[in-house]
């Protein structure tokens, strides 16, 4: 990694974004660019309340998916229209067990939990780094 400079300071990663994107348009090499998130934490959004009713609809939900796609693997090797009901069948099987799983999972850690959310990173400023070699070249994007 070669040795950088410190172009510009932002407090929205968006802000950082939008130079990077005209020093692009603009022809400047930005295989030379970095954007360094300093002071970085994490935010954890709740998304709402998570029941055992829930978490078993949940789990329905991804094991529909795993069902489907096990059905599609099997089906390459079905003829005629029976890749249609092993289809089927195995996305109800896929969702019957992922209910139980989810049901249970949810159940054996006995309300510690009882919430879902969404777990992101945020940093408290944006810098963008050029390459010393490039940074008189790219001096000239800042404002």
């Amino acid at each position: 990694m070669t040795e950088s400079s410190l172009l510009a300071s932002f407090s929205d990663y968006l802000e950082a974004q939008r130079l990077v994107d005209r020093m692009s348009d603009d022809g400047f090499p930005v295989e030379s660019v970095r954007i360094v998130g300093e002071g970085v934490r994490t935010v954890e959004q709740v998304t709402g309340r998570m029941t055992r009713g829930r978490a078993a609809a949940m789990g329905a939900a991804s094991g529909a998916w795993f069902g489907v796609l096990v059905g599609l693997l099997f089906g390459l090797f079905t003829a005629g229209a029976a890749w249609l009901w092993l289809l089927l069948i195995s996305l109800v099987i896929g969702a019957f067990w992922g209910a139980v799983f989810g049901f249970v999972a949810h159940w054996s850690t006995r309300g510690q939990r009882d919430f879902s959310s969404v777990m992101t990173l945020q940093a408290q400023r944006y810098e963008v780094h050029v390459d010393k070699e490039r940074a008189a070249q790219a001096a000239r994007y800042v404002l």
